[in-house]
Parts: structure tokens; sequence; C-alpha cells
């Protein structure tokens, strides 16, 4: 099927260009240049870019640099771009220029678009939506402003979700011994509502770490434009331009206080990585205890019960599958690569200006939601709905021949490790064999070996 077109010119010449296309000439040039994926920048990250267009607009225009009429109308344009339209219209691969040229070209030139087809005003994307900025303040501002709005609205809120799932469900189960282990063996008693405090304990740590650095990450390099000296801009423009922003979003964004290092460097993208990857080694942990806790239901621990949620098996009839924490562990495994990739990425600040810039704003944008997602899911499809088998969690703790390392003190380690292996090689309670091979009384063992007792609850 043959498409109507049209021919637009950049610097470069005349390139053909979908009639129906908003963007223009050097969005063309991109999508005939950059083919090496089908990964493209996801919808929040096109909307912080709108956002950063329809401010830089507001404070020109209040500047005097940008008349009234245009100004008016690139902020009209960037709105609905921000309230999710013609979000197709940014097809561009995030593998292209490393300062994400194309992609800040792409906004241009569509709202620029977007104003003369619908306002019927001359905007020229360079001069009038692009005035007063550079690629290379754009993108790395672009990317602060889209991971603080997605930690603070969506991810916070989701890992604190998780942990007041997990607290309430470890509330009642405080006095519910069951058999510890390390090193996947047979340890001391805790409670499940110990050993589920400390999932509790890794997020809060977690999210603290997040909710502390992301701060950081307010300072934007907005207003120095291509290399840090803040050329062809106003004085004012990074101060106030920070000021409306913040309006904007409700954060208290603001200008940094050298925009050479912001534009050069992306030290705080690969330590906010850093920060996601530690929440991914949290997750795969607790979805790791689910998994053997859930394992079974006849041959394995069995402790717990996943709700079923879907038929495990194509050919074994009646197989059901953790697929919740298999899922989670996946997305973490996900952000720790996309952490490596982050981190490489960020070693590419070359002078003035770092070259990965497209592929951290992607990475980071990713792993964001990523951890937002499995923290919800893992909070609703699994910890609020799972059951406590207490049969198979009793029986396994009274036979378990580590409680006589409570008869230590009473009868030292060498004794009690010969009960233990009596126990080991008869299969009998420890109790019964403790009662045989010391002078302690019944009642005294009865005391000394009592499980929850051993847990210092």
């Amino acid at each position: 099927m043959k498409f109507k077109s049209r021919i637009e010119s950049d610097s470069l010449g005349r390139v053909r260009v979908p009639d129906a296309a908003l963007y223009g000439a050097q969005t063309q040039r991109a999508i005939n240049n950059f083919n090496i994926s089908d990964l493209r920048f996801p919808a929040s990250y096109i909307q912080s870019l709108a956002l950063i267009k329809k401010v830089a607009a507001q404070v020109n225009g209040e500047l005097g640099l940008l008349d009234p009429e245009r100004a008016r109308a690139i902020q009209f344009a960037a709105s609905r771009i921000l309230a999710g339209k013609h979000l197709d219209q940014f097809p561009i691969d995030i593998f292209q220029s490393g300062s994400g040229t194309s992609t800040n070209m792409n906004m241009n030139e569509v709202v620029a678009n977007l104003c003369r087809r619908e306002w019927q005003i001359d905007v020229h994307p360079n001069d009038h939506v692009n005035m007063g900025q550079s690629s290379n303040d754009v993108i790395p501002t672009a990317i602060q402003v889209t991971c603080v709005q997605q930690v603070r609205d969506a991810l916070l809120p989701s890992i604190r979700q998780l942990i007041e799932a997990i607290d309430q469900r470890a509330a009642p189960l405080n006095y519910v011994a069951k058999t510890g282990r390390t090193h996947l063996m047979d340890a001391m008693p805790i409670t499940l509502g110990q050993e589920m405090s400390a999932w509790s304990a890794q997020l809060r740590a977690s999210r603290l770490a997040i909710d502390d650095f992301i701060g950081n990450m307010t300072e934007l390099a907005q207003g120095g434009t291509a290399i840090g000296s803040g050329v062809n801009t106003h004085p004012e423009f990074a101060t106030r331009f920070a000021a409306a922003i913040s309006d904007h979003t409700d954060y208290d964004f603001t200008a940094s206080d050298n925009f050479f290092r912001a534009i050069s460097s992306q030290d705080l993208s690969v330590a906010l990585s850093g920060h996601l990857k530690v929440l991914a080694v949290c997750l795969n942990k607790i979805c790791s205890d689910l998994r053997w806790m859930n394992s079974g239901p006849l041959s394995g621990l069995g402790e717990i019960e996943l709700e079923p949620l879907q038929p495990g098996s194509s050919i074994m009839p009646g197989k059901v599958n953790p697929v919740i924490p298999e899922a989670v562990s996946m997305a973490c495994a996900q952000v720790i690569g996309n952490d490596a990739t982050v981190t490489t990425a960020g070693l590419s600040g070359n002078f003035q200006l770092n070259t990965m810039l497209p592929v951290i704003a992607y990475n980071l944008s990713q792993s964001i939601e990523l951890m937002q997602n499995a923290c919800t899911h893992l909070a609703e499809l699994a910890i609020r709905r799972l059951t406590i088998k207490l049969e198979n969690i009793k029986k396994p703790l009274a036979a378990n021949p580590i409680l006589v390392t409570a008869l230590n003190p009473k009868i030292g380690y060498e004794a009690a490790a010969e009960i233990a292996k009596a126990a080991y090689a008869s299969g009998r309670p420890i109790i019964d064999v403790a009662q045989e091979h010391t002078d302690l009384s019944r009642e005294e063992l009865e005391q000394l070996l009592n499980p929850l007792n051993l847990t210092n609850v």
C-alpha cells in the first residue's frame, strides 16, 4: 500500500515524510538511520519531554524572548502530548545519537507542526520550540524529571504497599514457631512473623535509601545548553525554568549548581540504578523464600500454599506453580541487567557530554516500572493470598534435633552433639533421646526445648 507523502527540509536537504506524520525531516532521517531494535521510549519519558517544551515556552514568553502567540501555541501543543495524545508520533529507536538529539528534534517538530496545523501559527522547531535549549541539557533533564515522578508517584507507594501487606500477614504469626534454616539445612526455630519481618525490614531499608536519594535528581541540567556554559539562553532561564517545572509537577526542582557536571556526567543515574538493583535483590530474596516455603505440595516443605492462579503444566494434570514469585524474580533479573547497562553507559562521559543518554533513559525508566509492578503483584497476588499450613510446620519442628542447641549451657556442646546424632539416627523426637541421655527432668526438658521459647518472642 502506497502512503501519501510530503517533502520536508532541514540543513542537510530534502526528505520525504508521510503526509499524516506530525514530525518532520530530522525525525524521518532518524527513522531511516536507526533500525537497530524495536525499543522505543516509554510514554512517561515522552511526556516529560513535552513538559520541558511547555515550561520552556512559558519561561521564554515571560522573559520577552518568545512572542505571546507562539508561547501559548507551544504550550497548548505540548499539553496535548502531556494528556496522552499523539504518542504514536515518537517512533525513533532508543539506539540513536548518544545525545538523544533525534528524540529532542522529534518533539520539537511534532510541537511545531501541531502549532501550524491546529492554530495556523508559524512555529519553527529550532528557533521557537527549542529556544534557549540544547539536546544536551534537555535529555538529561528529561531523564531526571521522569525518574523523580516515577519514583515519587509510583515506586515508593508500591514498596509501601508491599511492606504493609507483609506486616499485616506477619502480625498474627509472631507466635507460630517453625524450623529455621541456614545453608537450606535445619537450624534453630524462628516464628513465621520473625521470618517475614526480615522481608519487611529489607524493603524498609531499600525504600528509605531510594527516598533519601531521589532528591538529588531534582537538580536539573536545563539552562546549561550545549556544554554547560548556557550559550544562547537568558541568564535567568535556568532558575525560572526550575521554578516553573516545580509548579507543574509539585516537586521542588532547582537549577544545577554546576551545569558542566550535569551535562557531562550521569553519576546520579548510575546511583539511582544501583538503588533499584538493591531493591531487585531484596525482592528476589522474598521470592526465593516463598518458592521454597511453597514447595511440594507433598514432597517439599509445604509450609505455605500460594493461591493457585493458573495450571502449571501442559502435560502434568493438577500441577500448579508459584508463578508470581517466578515472574517477579525475572523482573529482578532484568533490573540487575539494566543496572549493568546504565553503569556502562555512565562510563561514556567524554569531555563535556555523556553520549549514551537514550539507553540510560530507557533502562532507568523500565527498571522503575518493573520494580513498581513487581511490588504490587507480590503484595496483592502472593503475600495477601497465601495460606499457612500449620501441620506441615509443626511436625518437622517437633522432631528437629537442632533443638538440642538449647541444652548446651546445661550439658555442654559435645554431649548435646551426641544426643543430636542419636536422634538423627533413630528418627525419634529430641526430647525422648535427651531424657535418656541426661539427668534433666521431663518438665525441664519441655521448657528448655520448647521451640517458641527458643525464638525469644
